[in-house]
């Protein structure tokens, strides 16, 4: 039987920041026969209006709430240090450039850390190019497929994907076993019950 586990997120998704932790060590308990793909979802298209007031301050409540309820770490610099746009497919694209180059998942590690550590903007292409030269890609390269036309339609497909499912939003575990899908339950400070709920999926459709 395949089976795949579908991992909808965004590299500028705080949520998906704060599940992070149990999001590794649920992976690393996987059965090997599970194939995990992940799938980039994009937050919000690409913009040059910096963000409005009042959606930074929702935004700041967030990360509040996420480093209170879940311990993980936000650099709250980054909206005094940085000009905020709601664009989030920037990040989107730098991930699925990186892939061409091998380092897709170096790449998601290098956003969240720029955005939610170090006060540096990934809605910035300059900001992904830095990190791209960090990451020990081509930079070159990935300047060139940043903007490529065969990487936003790979992102357009992967945004479609996700439309698709009935899912509410980042991050997002979809199992498919036998033409079938199910969305887990995510339980971001404890992991087992997803995964058990996956191994009763698994054994159920044999």
């Amino acid at each position: 039987m395949t089976a795949t586990l579908y991992y909808f997120h965004d590299p500028m998704c705080s949520w998906c920041w704060g599940y992070k932790p149990e999001w590794t060590r649920l992976q690393a308990a996987l059965p090997d026969k599970l194939k995990v793909q992940y799938v980039l979802g994009g937050l919000a298209p690409d913009t040059d209006k910096l963000m409005p007031e009042a959606l930074q301050q929702k935004i700041i409540s967030y990360w509040r709430k996420i480093e209170t309820d879940l311990g993980a770490s936000f650099n709250f610099d980054f909206w005094t240090r940085c000009q905020p746009r709601r664009a989030t497919y920037p990040a989107c694209r730098a991930v699925i450039a990186a892939r061409w180059q091998s380092r897709e998942f170096a790449m998601l590690d290098a956003i969240q850390e720029a955005y939610y550590l170090r006060a540096m903007n990934p809605s910035e292409p300059a900001t992904l190019v830095q990190l791209a030269r960090e990451c020990e890609l081509d930079a070159e390269q990935f300047s060139i497929d940043l903007d490529h036309e065969q990487t936003k339609e790979a992102l357009e497909t992967e945004i479609d994907f996700t439309r698709s499912i009935p899912i509410r939003g980042f991050p997002a575990l979809v199992l498919e076993a036998q033409d079938q899908f199910w969305v887990m339950a995510i339980d971001y400070r404890d992991h087992t019950a997803s995964l058990a709920e996956i191994q009763r999926l698994l054994s159920a459709a044999g």
